[in-house]
């Protein structure tokens, strides 16, 4: 073989080198999978750039330039489609042999070839960012979905704790209350059934709220929360369920003045019936010995003042079941967060000697401002 014939095959070794590993990737779909081919063709492509020079021998530009070319596709194709890990390691090594393609071409000092090298550095970082774009709006894509995802389970996790866990102790504090006093007083253990039964419909329609959620607004209808509007009833739930201890009653004064309803949008009027849901719901729990409790909503010029206060435990009553502790992000720290994001604050603390009071304000909704009405005598300012 001639030294013509040996240089014009040694020229297409790293070409043809790489054709023929990327066939089988490319052939199963595989864009993954074109770092391999990627190492070869560019280590390939350093050895021949730089042994040529050595040992005498002189390719024709054709060849180097199509190396270059597959070099930049293989380039911008690794960075797009192959792991981080192969990514890192590949890129730079494809990127300085693209640089180095035009090495023993060029007739001149070392210092002209460097620059024809650095030259041929911008199309590898034209591919880099070629590959690099598509695959970070892909990555911000997916980090959306999965924040969306995080979003909606934190959310119906929200649901079922603010109401599902509402119902079911009260359906335990009705269980207690007619075991205590079925055999004296089978009657008062009916209506304890009737309450253990509406609070399962009760819990049964949050369930299905919950599930109409995770359909979404494509495929069900817009489901209203609860509001202001449904404290009274819910007041009522609570007092006939025997409040806390389920045996006897507890006294529960709801404040809520006729001007309330409007003075607070539909989402803070919900935000507000989940914190008294959430507060009821703990005086069940930890407060199995209160007799009263207030519930008092005060609108001042610009917010809405909720208190949800019990008093100190007086005789001792048959507590909950303790259950078992529940990660963070429910309960009165997302109310607090749901709070906060409205533009109000939460707070909850001791009151008294054992009683506990918690503390939210909401902003109210911007009030129209008044149409100024001229008498006869006034004239409209120019």
């Amino acid at each position: 073989m001639t030294t013509t014939a040996l240089a014009l095959a040694l020229g297409a070794l790293p070409t043809a080198a790489a054709l023929c590993a990327s066939a089988v990737p490319l052939a199963r779909g595989r864009l993954d999978r074109l770092a391999p081919p990627a190492a070869i063709c560019a280590t390939l492509s350093l050895a021949t750039a730089f042994g040529y020079p050595a040992v005498g021998l002189r390719t024709a530009p054709a060849w180097k330039l199509a190396e270059a070319a597959l070099l930049l596709l293989l380039l911008a194709a690794v960075v797009r489609w192959s792991p981080w890990r192969e990514a890192r390691a590949v890129a730079p090594l494809t990127a300085a042999a693209t640089a180095a393609w035009p090495f023993p071409l060029v007739d001149g000092s070392f210092l002209e070839r460097t620059g024809a090298a650095a030259f041929w550095l911008l199309p590898a970082v034209a591919a880099v960012a070629a590959g690099a774009y598509p695959r970070r709006v892909e990555l911000r894509r997916r980090t959306d979905i999965t924040e969306a995802r995080r979003a909606q389970r934190l959310q119906l996790s929200r649901d079922l704790h603010d109401f599902v866990a509402h119902d079911i102790s009260g359906i335990v504090v009705q269980a207690q209350a007619a075991r205590f006093v079925a055999a004296t007083d089978p009657a008062q253990a009916m209506l304890a059934l009737e309450r253990i039964e509406k609070a399962g419909l009760n819990a049964l329609e949050s369930m299905d709220r919950t599930v109409e959620m995770l359909h979404g607004p494509a495929h069900s209808p817009a489901v209203a929360l609860p509001g202001l509007d449904h404290l009274p009833s819910l007041v009522d739930e609570f007092t006939a369920a025997g409040g806390a201890g389920g045996i006897g009653g507890i006294g529960v004064e709801l404040r809520l003045p006729p001007e309330t309803a409007d003075a607070l949008s539909r989402e803070a009027g919900a935000a507000a019936y989940r914190i008294v849901v959430e507060a009821l719901t703990n005086i069940r729990r930890h407060a199995p010995a209160a007799t009263l409790v207030k519930i008092t909503l005060t609108p001042t010029p610009t917010s809405v003042e909720l208190q949800v206060s019990n008093d100190a435990p007086g005789t001792h009553r048959v507590p909950l079941p303790r259950r078992r502790a529940t990660r963070g992000g429910l309960g009165l720290p997302a109310l607090t967060e749901h709070a906060e994001a409205l533009g109000g604050t939460l707070t909850a603390g001791p009151h008294g000697t054992d009683g506990w009071r918690l503390t939210a304000t909401l902003p109210r909704t911007a009030a129209p401002t008044p149409t100024p009405v001229l008498t006869p005598t006034q004239e409209p300012k120019q």
